[in-house]
């Protein structure tokens, strides 16, 4: 069926109004012939099953709720044309970015949308080619895991999950609540508590081996407490803040710096010789460290000390790999 935004715009008018609307005024507010009009009409009361009555005495058209249990709404999904667009656009990011999970579901969806599309007249083809993301570094994890993540998630079910970490390279089986998904940097962490250590953790789906969901309810954590203990710090990496990063950029790199966020609560500054500094609270510096590191000369740290000096002890390791240059 054609005409799918006169439609929606049609079922919105009936359905907002208290009185009778008429012929002409339809016609006028769907920009559409008495002809378009009619057929559309119709074809809401045959095929859709829309309650539209005409009023001969007040000359006009209206949705009849006097025999209704409900308030008649259109069935199934209905958009205009610029919102399947967008819809259609997002569900194109959305396969994505989620590297195959639920791929199969993001399809049908995507064919649908595109079918509806179609009957809108006078609507240029989306190119979904013409949206792009481009993932850098991302690592290939189990589809399944993720999955059985997300509905322990949902259904506030406590999980046992066997996990192999990078930091240390040691393996473990642990129960844990989940809290929170997260995309970070291309990849997927879970935020939860861990009932091994007491404590609020992060694990990188991508190092779960393992994944069994238990019958336990998951133990809550408030918002505010997540916030506080996963947000307030540099990167990844959880915990309150305990330092203080002070990064002078040059002023070729500031163009660019400028207008990047590295964390919520940065504190910046322009300096007199045209130089941008940015104050970073971070707790552990492993990840801010490889952040500084590649601007390379374009960036200073003036503070504090010992990330000055993981710096330096960094560009001394380099020096050392390039010598015999």
């Amino acid at each position: 069926m054609q005409h799918i935004d006169k439609i929606f715009k049609l079922h919105n008018i009936l359905r907002d109004r208290r009185t009778p609307i008429t012929g002409k005024a339809i016609q006028e507010q769907l920009e559409c012939s008495r002809a378009t009009r009619d057929r559309i009409i119709n074809y809401m009361r045959e095929r859709l099953y829309a309650p539209i009555v005409y009023d001969k005495n007040r000359n006009g058209f209206y949705y009849d709720h006097d025999h209704a249990q409900h308030p008649y709404e259109l069935p199934g999904l209905w958009f205009n044309a610029q919102e399947l667009q967008a819809l259609l656009a997002c569900q194109h990011l959305l396969a994505n970015v989620s590297g195959g999970i639920l791929q199969d579901e993001i399809a049908q969806l995507q064919n649908r949308l595109e079918k509806l599309l179609r009957l809108s007249p006078g609507v240029a083809k989306l190119e979904i080619g013409k949206f792009k993301i481009l993932n850098q570094a991302s690592r290939h994890h189990n589809d399944s895991v993720f999955l059985n993540l997300a509905t322990a998630l949902f259904n506030s079910k406590r999980l046992q999950i066997s996990y192999h970490a990078r930091s240390d390279n040691r393996h473990s089986q642990r129960d844990v609540s989940p809290q929170t998904l997260v995309r970070y940097r291309d990849n997927w962490y879970l935020d939860a508590w861990c009932h091994l250590r007491g404590q609020l953790r992060s694990f990188a789906v991508d190092r779960i081996a393992l994944v069994a969901l238990l019958e336990q309810s998951a133990d809550i954590i408030a918002t505010e407490q997540l916030q506080q203990h996963f947000a307030e710090s540099y990167g990844i990496f959880s915990g309150s803040a305990k330092h203080l990063a002070v990064l002078n950029f040059s002023a070729d790199r500031a163009r660019w710096v400028a207008d990047e966020r590295w964390h919520p609560q940065q504190q910046s500054q322009w300096l007199d010789d045209g130089r941008y500094q940015l104050s970073i609270p971070f707790n552990d510096h492993r990840e801010l460290l490889m952040d500084i590191l590649k601007h390379g000369a374009e960036v200073e740290v003036v503070a504090p000390a010992f990330l000055v000096e993981a710096v330096r002890e960094q560009v001394a390791a380099m020096r050392r790999i390039y010598s015999g240059g």
